[in-house]
């Protein structure tokens, strides 16, 4: 019986003082709530879009690049000339050298050069022959390399296209 009591007076005890914590935790948390209104501001940025080939560009139905902030997105330049016409048919060094031609008037129009570009996506249809030709970036990237996949696929939009180059670009303001 007396340890019964015993377990009765102990268990009274860890009752009443569990009961004395939580009550105290509970007026602890309502002393440090504080209400904090924050207003969010959203800034809506219309889309820039820029046509290199306007009539190509049209017909296939893409823009060739589109600028959102500071973001720029580019898509895939060919060798092509102002017709949509395949240029340097069978020479992928000399393809490469005409998509970093029309890259480079895109980056232009924005005001900016190689040194904005963030992301640079190869696609190749011969990734021997474009490992040949790689160094050929080191004249395009001087201060360093964006970041980017390069990926060996079985065709491109026209046959006779050996590589595609995609970029996107942050610029500083």
């Amino acid at each position: 019986m007396k340890n019964q009591s015993n377990l009765s007076k102990n268990t009274f005890l860890i009752l009443f003082l569990f009961s004395i914590a939580v009550s105290m935790q509970s007026c602890k948390q309502e002393e440090k709530e504080i209400v904090v209104e924050k207003e969010i501001v959203v800034i809506t940025e219309t889309p820039e879009y820029f046509l290199l080939r306007p009539e190509v560009e049209k017909a296939y139905g893409y823009s060739h690049a589109v600028k959102i902030g500071n973001a720029i997105k580019i898509s895939g330049a060919v060798s092509m000339d102002d017709e949509g016409n395949p240029t340097a048919v069978g020479d992928l060094g000399q393809q490469m050298k005409n998509c970093y031609a029309d890259l480079e008037k895109i980056l232009n129009h924005y005001g900016c050069t190689f040194d904005d570009v963030i992301v640079e996506n190869v696609f190749t249809t011969n990734m021997a022959l474009f490992l040949e030709n790689a160094g050929y970036r080191n004249s395009i990237y001087t201060k360093q390399f964006p970041t980017g996949s390069w990926l060996g696929v079985k065709e491109l939009a026209v046959t006779e296209f050996m590589i595609e180059i995609e970029l996107e670009v942050h610029k500083s303001e």
